[in-house]
């Protein structure tokens, strides 16, 4: 009988599955590979994510798929037996063996604690209602979600970063949001006294309630919560009340396993605990009197870990903590110690007008700490000096400037020139731990674009604030051939295959079906991300129309919900007026509705039409219907479809007007309404070269003459400004119509998803566009009749839909026009 064969490789356990516990087995893979059998446990039922990265997954900015860090073909391929949503419960140090919740015993040779920390809940009446929740997993995140879904007030307990962010993200849901924090100013600890009035002021202008010297008495409720009450007898109503006061190291199974404890578990420079056979990492551990509750310590201790284990003679000195706030459009950034004290010198810089404050504190020659609002590109500089205690007197009269300036640049200072000065052991991505010189190790293997350092290092693929660092490494490394590669991007991360490739081979392999595409086509990610899902779908409703059924899960959230969010919550509701003409029903209609449901705001918009703002998200099918029965439809102003038809009022009433140029507008508009573009598009018609419609800065801009119509194409009014390219000049309406249909279909069939046509004009050339609407006869009849085709599917107004069911087809009014479109 042959001899019964094992793995006599020692056995790796890991407690935890989180940020550091698979870090340290990255690490101890990148030393020796075939060292340990390793198994994890985790206590959630999921793969390793990345934890600080739940801010903008709440805040929509993010899916679950954009911040897994090691998914599940991660585990496979290195061998790893994963034990998720058992968490081990018992350590028996004398037998070397762990218990699972449920039941299941394993033997471990070494054992690595990453056990984290738990939510601090403050000991007030009611924190056990339904409704009080922490913020620190997947599962509270779900539980704001669905409180957000149900609309109404939340209560945030904590000024601190995570609070901020927990209410950043329930604001940017529909909630409305009370900030309460016992301390005279918002965080605190990462920030001194005028930076923190700063922010405060910022999140009140985008309509949160931020109450600052707030003392919680009890969260009150009958069952579930209903408000928080005050000490000085304040109540604040809320549906959800998220406790974000602190973290305390999660102790319970080194306690019962007899290991030396503090404030957290005692660890050695090499993370080994008083059991040698036992190691530990991240907030669980204290290490020479020191407990860190950031994630950019991990990094350093799992690097010590790993070389330990592989008997490597360095260890762990200490970390010193950097703060980044992450909240869309605020940029905050904090380091070291700002309170200065004896000794201590501070530098600031104000500067009201754009919104930015500095302050830098130096003792004898050394940064010692820092505070950036509003400007923060040189915090990592900043971080590096005082990680490294450098050194300033030399530069100190410009400290205050940035590393531009202090290198002798100025304001003229090449833009990389910062990143190139950095060193290579510079953290560059401090979500993910990443250094200059790991970036450009794989830039120099490479890795030649954005995605390609993200696939290898994890550099900016998190949140994504020190992306352009990453691209200015790119660009120093590289050089010349750095601008010269960026010819066509893939959709995402998720493949290898470019926009157009997926395009080809969608029709090619008559591929009809999300999941169908990525099975052919051997997407990386099973369900996709962010950034592809919304792309195959319109891809494939672009390519399949009448066939695919739009996956509207798969659309960003302004489409998903049929209004614009607002940065206080509430939405915008925008009806459409064709051509910009109204009349007096739709006028009383929408007095009516901005009256009914309490809108703060009436606005005209530069595509003449009425923006009703300060909608309530409980309200928009109500407001719809009421517009609805008026005979108006959705103007698309959330869409990634035509949003207007500009015109001037023309020959009719103008006595410059050369044609009718309102009535082609509404022609044209009756036509184009309802189809899904690769992005927003705009059209207008002016009734004379004096072009009062603004014609000439529009995807499509028809401006009129006594001898016909001109078309030109490819403008826009944005922040990049581009003038349109003429196109052709034709003598009919009817071939004005004929030639916007085509050219919409072309955009449609071949642009990349988020492409306006401005830079998609620029890509593929005049020329070519010319070649395939004006000079090829049978070409354009065929775009426009593909068109139209789509367009019999599209019009369909997406409120009225959901006011009468998915059967419902257009009511009497969109009837009226239907032989416009179909003629």
């Amino acid at each position: 009988m042959e001899p019964l064969v094992t793995d006599l490789k020692p056995h790796l356990i890991v407690i935890g599955n989180g940020m550091a516990g698979c870090r340290a087995v990255e690490e101890i893979l990148a030393r020796d590979a075939s060292r340990y059998r390793i198994t994890i446990f985790g206590a959630e039922p999921r793969v390793n994510y990345n934890r600080i990265m739940l801010s903008p997954l709440l805040a929509g900015d993010k899916s679950f798929d954009d911040i897994v860090i090691n998914d599940l073909a991660w585990y496979a391929d290195n061998a790893i037996e994963l034990v998720a949503g058992d968490p081990v419960v018992a350590i028996d140090r004398r037998i070397r063996t762990v218990t699972a919740r449920s039941g299941r015993t394993e033997s471990y040779d070494k054992l690595i604690l990453a056990t984290g920390s738990d939510p601090f809940i403050i000991p007030v009446p009611g924190r056990d209602l339904d409704g009080v929740v922490t913020f620190r997993d997947m599962d509270d995140v779900g539980a704001m979600l669905r409180a957000a879904d149900a609309g109404g007030d939340a209560v945030v307990i904590g000024g601190g970063l995570l609070g901020l962010e927990a209410a950043h993200g329930l604001a940017l849901r529909g909630m409305k949001v009370t900030v309460l924090h016992i301390m005279p100013t918002l965080m605190e600890r990462q920030l001194d006294e005028a930076a923190a009035w700063l922010l405060k002021s910022e999140l009140e202008r985008r309509g949160q309630t931020i109450l600052t010297g707030a003392d919680t008495a009890e969260i009150y409720g009958h069952g579930k919560v209903e408000g928080v009450r005050l000490k000085d007898g304040r109540e604040i109503p809320g549906s959800i009340v998220v406790m974000a006061v602190g973290i305390r190291p999660n102790l319970t199974l080194a306690r019962n396993a007899g290991l030396a404890i503090g404030r957290g578990i005692h660890v050695d420079d090499h993370l080994v605990t008083s059991d040698a056979d036992i190691l530990a990492v991240g907030e669980c551990v204290e290490h020479n009197g020191l407990v860190y509750g950031l994630v950019a310590p991990l990094w350093d201790m799992c690097r010590s870990l790993a070389d330990g284990l592989v008997a490597s003679p360095s260890g762990y000195t200490g970390s010193v903590t950097s703060t980044k706030l992450k909240v869309s459009g605020i940029d905050v950034f904090s380091a070291g110690d700002f309170s200065g004290g004896e000794g201590c010198e501070d530098i600031v810089l104000r500067d009201a007008a754009r919104g930015v404050y500095k302050r830098v504190i130096v003792k004898g020659d050394r940064l010692i700490g820092a505070v950036l609002y509003g400007d923060t590109q040189d915090g990592n500089w900043y971080f590096d000096l005082l990680r490294k205690q450098e050194d300033v007197a030399e530069i100190r009269d410009a400290l205050i400037f940035g590393q531009a300036f202090a290198a002798g640049g100025g304001a003229d200072a090449n833009p990389n020139a910062a990143v190139a000065a950095l060193p290579a052991d510079a953290e560059i991505c401090g979500c993910n731990g990443v250094s200059k010189g790991k970036v450009v190790a794989a830039i120099e293997t490479g890795a030649c674009t954005l995605d390609a350092v993200r696939a290898c290092t994890k550099a900016s693929a998190s949140c994504g604030s020190c992306t352009g660092l990453v691209e200015g490494l790119l660009a120093v490394t590289l050089g010349a051939a750095f601008e010269g590669e960026r010819a066509a991007p893939t959709v995402c991360k998720c493949t290898s295959f470019t926009h157009e490739d997926v395009r080809r081979l969608i029709l090619d392999k008559q591929l009809k079906a999300i999941p169908q595409v990525m099975q052919e086509l051997h997407w990386t990610t099973p369900d996709g991300c962010s950034s592809c899902r919304p792309a195959l779908n319109y891809y494939l409703l672009c390519a399949w129309p009448g066939e695919f059924i739009d996956d509207n899960q798969s659309r960003f959230v302004n489409e998903r919900l049929h209004a614009n969010i607002q940065k206080d919550g509430t939405y915008s509701v925008v009806p459409r007026m064709w051509g910009g003409v109204t009349n007096p029903k739709e006028l009383r209609a929408i007095a009516d509705v901005a009256e009914k449901y309490e809108a703060r705001m009436l606005k005209v918009t530069g595509g003449q039409r009425l923006d009703i703002f300060g909608i309530k998200k409980e309200d928009l099918p109500a407001v719809w219907a009421d517009l609805n029965a008026a005979g108006m439809v959705s103007g698309h102003a959330y869409a990634k479809a035509l949003r207007t038809v500009k015109t001037c009022v023309g020959s009719e009433w103008c006595r410059f007007g050369t044609q009718d140029s309102t009535g082609l507008g509404i022609r044209i508009e009756q036509m184009t309404w309802g189809s899904f573009m690769p992005h927003k598009f705009k059209i207008a018609v002016s009734g004379c070269p004096r072009n009062c419609a603004e014609a000439s800065i529009k995807d499509i801009g028809v401006i009129c003459v006594d001898s016909g119509y001109e078309i030109s194409i490819g403008g826009n009014g944005g922040i990049k400004l581009r003038g349109t390219d003429f196109l052709c000049k034709v003598a009919t309406e009817q071939e004005a119509l004929d030639y916007c249909a085509a050219f919409i279909q072309l955009y449609r069939e071949e642009a990349r998803y988020l492409d306006r046509t401005a830079p998609w004009v620029e890509r593929v050339g005049l020329d070519y566009i010319r070649k395939r609407i004006v000079d090829d006869t049978t070409g354009r009849e065929a775009l426009r009749a593909r068109f139209l085709y789509s367009q019999s599917f599209m019009q369909d107004d997406p409120w009225a839909k959901r006011a009468a069911g998915e059967d419902y087809k257009l009511h009497q009014h969109l009837a009226e026009i239907r032989p416009l479109v179909t003629a």
